[in-house]
């Protein structure tokens, strides 16, 4: 087969590599080259025009016009595949009932579980692509889906099987987590120890042997489960080789961010009650903290992660959008990074670095995306913008020029130049 060849050339780069841009000095800078050679799906060369163009004579030139290129946007947290509608909740909550109140009087999560079981695994990947869409038209390339509505293994298994049919119906990646431990099943024998003894012993091993999920969570709270049980559950995921990661006190202080460092998780998500000594392990393990301010404004918290210690403490900070149907209807990454920066008091650097670099190191993949390097994959984000900071500022506006996905070039939409089918 013919080697697929395309120069981006004449662009502004945020290369937002580890030794570059917006890396340790709290910058975003632009990269003194212009150029981006991409050979199958990779970038091969980084550089002037001339010299690429010199290099790779017979290669596709896309001219960009001193656009400026981002990494693809990776959105590192969400749980886009479910059924049904929870916005009568907000209702609720706008009445002034707590989410913790709805949860325990049998709402929230488990009304969520029962409209997904009620879809067949097209339906629930139909379901998911409006949201989907909207990710993309937001300039992201790569995508995390947790499972966890199912509650039992077969509607578990179709939620991840969802998830990894997206990758066929649109032009990004899935990286698809299995959120094992996130709401205890009503009347399930036994209560909360039997059901993580059966997830242990049974839905585990299956999942693990499905090779549908690159990684496993669960939901450490005081309506969901102890940090004894979840370590149990990571115990046993590890031991099938799956990395971790952890919903960490979101509600309350269960000291989850030191639960999760001491599983070396990839990540620990939300953070808002984590305390110095969670930091310093999060810092010690290297475990991402992964910023859900959508969920933050959505529940009207009052108390925001502790972001000047986490930055004090170096633990690598990501920002996603925590999209789910109870606590944060958010399909926007651009939003995300706006609440992260009013909200959590985050800077231009941290926002970008929280939307490529570092959300690709809170899902394992910094190796092979996450920023321009050579030898990574080629996802690119192409920008309307004249600073990086109006990726941050604006409200509701719409900046892609165009998406690139593993070399291929899109439309302002998030497209691909190939329409694929759905489902």
């Amino acid at each position: 087969m013919p080697i697929e060849a395309r120069l981006f050339v004449r662009a502004r780069l945020l290369t937002m590599s580890a030794a570059g841009d917006g890396a340790g000095a709290g910058r975003a800078d632009v990269d003194p080259r212009d150029s981006i050679a991409a050979l199958d799906g990779k970038i091969a060369a980084i550089g002037s025009h001339a010299e690429l163009q010199r290099h790779y004579p017979d290669a596709e030139v896309i001219d960009l016009d001193g656009r400026l290129v981002t990494p693809g946007l990776i959105d590192c947290h969400t749980h886009m595949v479910y059924g049904g509608d929870r916005s009568a909740e907000m209702e609720r909550r706008l009445a002034g009932e707590s989410y913790e109140s709805i949860a325990r009087a049998g709402g929230g999560i488990l009304n969520t579980a029962a409209a997904t079981a009620r879809l067949d695994e097209s339906a629930l990947a139909a379901a998911a692509l409006p949201r989907i869409d909207a990710l993309l038209a937001d300039g992201v390339t790569t995508l995390e889906i947790k499972s966890g509505y199912g509650l039992e293994l077969e509607v578990e298994l179709r939620c991840l099987r969802a998830a990894r049919r997206i990758e066929s119906l649109r032009p990004l990646s899935v990286r698809a987590t299995y959120l094992a431990a996130h709401v205890v099943p009503p009347g399930f024998p036994g209560g909360s120890e039997g059901y993580v003894e059966r997830v242990c012993a049974q839905y585990l091993p299956a999942v693990a042997a499905s090779g549908l999920a690159h990684a496993v969570d669960g939901y450490c709270e005081t309506i969901a489960f102890s940090a004894e049980q979840v370590g149990r559950v990571f115990e046993c995921a590890q031991g099938l080789k799956l990395p971790v990661k952890l919903h960490a006190d979101q509600l309350s202080n269960m000291h989850g961010a030191a639960l999760a460092a001491r599983y070396r998780a990839l990540s620990a998500d939300h953070l808002e009650f984590t305390d110095q000594a969670g930091v310093a392990a999060l810092a010690n393990a290297g475990t991402v903290a992964v910023l859900l301010p959508g969920a933050f404004y959505f529940l009207r918290q009052q108390q925001a992660p502790p972001v000047s210690a986490l930055r004090q403490d170096g633990v690598p900070m990501a920002i996603a959008t925590d999209c789910n149907p109870g606590t944060s209807p958010l399909c926007s990454l651009l939003t995300a990074m706006n609440l992260a920066a009013v909200e959590f008091g985050l800077s231009t650097a941290e926002c970008l670095a929280g939307v490529t670099r570092e959300a690709a190191r809170a899902l394992g993949v910094l190796h092979d995306r996450g920023s321009i390097e050579v030898g990574k994959r080629c996802d690119l984000a192409i920008w309307n913008v004249e600073q990086p900071s109006s990726l941050v500022y604006s409200l509701g506006s719409r900046p892609l020029y165009q998406r690139v996905w593993q070399g291929r070039p899109g439309n302002a939409q998030g497209g691909w130049q190939d329409t694929r089918r759905t489902p």
